[in-house]
């Protein structure tokens, strides 16, 4: 009976390394043999199950639901999801001729659900050309709201579970980050007399959701300073002061609880001018909540909120008197 080691199952399931292991571990979803060294050799069975496993996941269920299937049932599974994903690519092909005839617009949950689709083939092309029929087809709000931070989450929380590989999450971040600097471009008023200044500050370099505050931004209006992740307070001030800022725009997302970053914020505050707002928003902001509540900083729940507070700046300044 044939032998295989790891990096020959890899490539024939599509699991990586860690993610086999881990299921392994937590699962016992095959029992490899071992060299004399104490690596594994998996048999053609073990490789079997393994991609009938994957396939199941990919489908969206959880691997603790079907770790226990015996391999007939993963078999009869996997066909099922087969089927299912041939009727939803036939009923997406109708729902798009409907479009292309102007009788049934589809809505953000459509293209979310092919653009995740496309994310799980790892088509890029599929990936991009959803995203920009969504650019021109939806609204700005739920372009937004109801696809690209959904798409963000759904990816996420695949990739958590390891239903996603890190090429999942990668490709999926460099098109939405590609959409958003469209969005930011096109949106952006050149003669807007409000100004915002976006960016992450030191410490943190996840920058999506700066892109998402900044898209945001210009579709309210806003004529957006986007200076990316990992800024230091003094450079953040600067640029505001230089451009006659309203606002600076924060993205905090990992870590949490950073005394550095809180650091940051308080100089940040310091350095900007009384006039000038700082929003603070994103998945670490409660841990920062102490902070931005002494430095006087407006706390962003979402898109939403933050939509509601460049309203607010900018009403605010409209009843400013000259």
């Amino acid at each position: 009976m044939a032998r295989h080691p790891m990096r020959v199952v890899t490539r024939r399931t599509g699991l990586s390394p860690d993610l086999l292991r881990a299921w392994e571990r937590r699962y016992d979803v095959v029992t490899p043999s071992r060299t004399e060294g104490g690596r594994r050799l998996y048999s053609d069975t073990d490789i079997e199950r393994l991609r009938l496993l994957y396939r199941a996941t990919l489908a969206g269920r959880s691997i603790g639901l079907v770790a226990e299937l015996p391999t007939e049932a993963l078999i009869a599974l996997v066909r099922q999801d087969a089927a299912a994903d041939a009727d939803a690519e036939a009923e997406h092909a109708s729902r798009a001729a409907q479009t292309r005839d102007g009788d049934a617009p589809l809505g953000a949950a459509d293209y979310l659900a092919d653009a995740m689709r496309a994310i799980e083939r790892l088509d890029a092309t599929a990936l991009e050309a959803t995203l920009r029929r969504a650019t021109i087809a939806l609204s700005s709000i739920a372009l937004l709201d109801g696809l690209l931070v959904p798409l963000l989450e759904d990816v996420g929380a695949h990739w958590r579970e390891g239903t996603l590989r890190p090429v999942h999450e990668h490709l999926a971040s460099m098109m939405v980050r590609r959409a958003l600097d469209g969005v930011v471009e096109s949106a952006s008023p050149p003669l807007a007399t409000a100004s915002v200044v976006v960016a992450t500050p030191t410490g943190q370099i996840h920058e999506l959701g700066a892109l998402l505050v900044a898209a945001s931004a210009a579709t309210e209006g806003w004529r957006v300073t986007y200076l990316g992740p990992d800024l230091p307070a003094e450079d953040i001030a600067e640029c505001a002061v230089r451009t006659r800022a309203r606002a600076v725009a924060l993205s905090v997302v990992y870590p949490t609880g950073d005394p550095v970053v809180g650091d940051e914020l308080r100089r940040l505050r310091a350095a900007l001018p009384k006039r000038t707002a700082l929003l603070v928003g994103g998945a670490a902001t409660p841990s920062y909540s102490a902070v931005l509540t002494a430095i006087g900083a407006v706390q962003l729940d979402d898109l939403t909120g933050l939509r509601v507070a460049l309203r607010k700046l900018r009403r605010a300044r409209r009843r400013r008197p000259t």
